[in-house]
């Protein structure tokens, strides 16, 4: 199971190391056992970093964006050919299934590459008409941008940063989550062989300290960040007081309304995706499924039978449909909730258990979980828990679950399945969440924004809101006739 990469960090082009870093050990979720041992960036690792990306990023800017896109689409290709490589160290990485990194993973960062390769292009100012005179706006690169990825998905997030970011002639540094910094380091190299000049896409490894040194340092320009809604509150204020850009994609505690019309196995199918895939560890998930009472029964029976079937197991078996968790601690967090939950008066009708299974008896699994009866007040119902634990409430009429949904500090996701479309449309417009689905949950294409309201973040992944965040608009007031002066 080694996974050791040639080196800890890629600048310029090229891996480097420097063994004076704290060291930073890559543990296997399902064994627990360490498949490679990397370090943290020192102070000289993140200058160097920084530098290559400051003296290469004019001349790339310069370049016709359809030029810059063509590399970005030849990265794409490359990673879609290794999709199945990439799709096993990401597996390796995260303990996420195989069944589910080979179609969710390397394939999402290629997406978002694509996309962007191809976007930019026509992604151009405005012409404005002033009667005689004009003006005219340009969008121009902000310069040196850091990427700060999480652990749930490595590669995709680099991806959804740097895509965006390179396309319109900025450079990146890119810092994976310490618990997952292998996939990271791949696309960098997969960036180089598509033809992308040096010192563009650079990756350091390293803690918070790594994160806040990147984010402070006066080259860069903009963050962007994809985390908890404690690290982005301070990484906010750091890149607030420096009058730095931002992009803050944090989690959530999002609804999924079911009324009492929906297709049952549809709405099912969503709850789970919704709660169960990449073992619950999405900032999106609809972890409060709000039931209408005369569907509640049925809906949790069907629930139940379908969660039973869920395949737990050795996350590189193709036919394995739930892996562990990511670390000790989020397995104990974990559990930890699901104990509040009993305790608070829940019903924990299926699951909450650690299974142990043979060869991987050191593994950081747990159950799908699913609680009952469980109301607003309580914590499992308010707290993100980024684990397998489903709580299902229900609910009267479309009022009350509106007024409901919304009573959190979080804002990012929500979902509503109903067969009444106007009623869909109804209930969306009123729900106070950034990225929303009817009769579907947690598809996230790379041509639709995605990020938040309240607490969730501020900006947008994705879509052309991601080319308007890692630019900055310039206008340009062009006379043609004489200057008229008073004086």
């Amino acid at each position: 199971m080694r996974a050791q990469p040639k080196a800890s960090h890629y600048i310029n082009g090229r891996f480097v190391d420097d063994e004076q870093g704290a060291p930073l050990p890559v543990i296997y979720p399902a064994t627990g056992e360490t498949i490679a041992t990397l370090h943290s960036a020192t102070p000289n690792i993140v200058e160097l970093a920084i530098e290559a990306a400051r003296a290469a990023q004019p001349a790339w800017a310069r370049l016709k964006p359809v030029e810059r896109g063509r590399i970005l689409r030849r990265a794409a290709d490359i990673l879609r050919a290794r999709n199945a490589e990439l799709a096993r160290i990401e597996t390796l990485d995260t303990g996420k299934a195989i069944q589910e990194t080979l179609v969710a993973d390397p394939a999402s960062a290629a997406d978002a590459l694509e996309y962007f390769g191809g976007a930019v292009a026509s992604y151009t100012g405005d012409y404005v008409d002033l009667g005689g005179p004009f003006a005219y706006t340009r969008r121009e690169a902000l310069g040196v941008c850091v990427g700060i990825g999480a652990w749930n998905y490595p590669i995709q997030g680099a991806g959804w940063k740097s895509a965006p970011a390179l396309a319109m002639g900025n450079a990146m540094v890119f810092k994976p989550s310490e618990n997952t910094p292998l996939s990271a380091l791949a696309l960098a190299e997969i960036y180089t062989e598509a033809g992308l000049p040096d010192g563009l896409f650079n990756v350091v490894q390293g803690y918070g300290d790594v994160g806040g040194a990147l984010a402070s340092h006066e080259v860069v320009a903009k963050v962007s960040l994809t985390g908890s809604v404690p690290t982005g509150k301070k990484v906010l204020a750091l890149t607030g007081s420096l009058m730095k850009h931002a992009t803050m994609e944090l989690g959530g505690k999002s609804p999924l309304i079911v009324f009492d019309d929906a297709d049952l196995e549809n709405a099912i199918g969503g709850a789970m995706l919704g709660n169960f895939y990449s073992t619950g560890q999405v900032c999106s998930n609809g972890t409060r499924v709000f039931v209408q009472k005369a569907l509640h029964d049925r809906f949790v029976e069907r629930l139940t039978e379908r969660t039973k079937a869920i395949r737990i197991g050795d996350p590189l078996d193709p036919e394995t449909q739930m892996g562990p968790l990511i670390n000790k601690a989020q397995h104990d967090k974990v559990m930890s909730y699901i104990g509040v939950g009993k305790t608070d008066g829940a019903s924990l009708h299926y699951g909450g258990g650690e299974p142990k299974l043979q060869g991987f008896e050191n593994g950081f699994f747990i159950e799908p979980t699913i609680f009952t009866n469980v109301t607003d007040q309580m914590r499992i119902a308010r707290e993100e828990i980024f684990g397998p634990v489903m709580s299902v409430l229900s609910f009267n009429d479309e009022d009350e679950v509106i007024d409901r949904a919304n009573d959190t500090e979080f804002g990012l996701s929500a979902g509503v399945f109903t067969r009444d479309l106007p009623r869909a449309h109804r209930v969306i417009a009123e729900l106070q969440a950034g990225t929303c689905w009817i009769n579907n949950y947690n598809l996230s294409p790379v041509e639709m924004p995605f990020g938040g309201f309240k607490q969730s973040g501020i900006g947008r992944e994705n879509s052309l809101s991601a080319l308007a965040l890692y630019s900055q608009e310039k206008s340009v007031y062009v006379e043609t006739g004489d200057v008229a002066s008073p004086y």
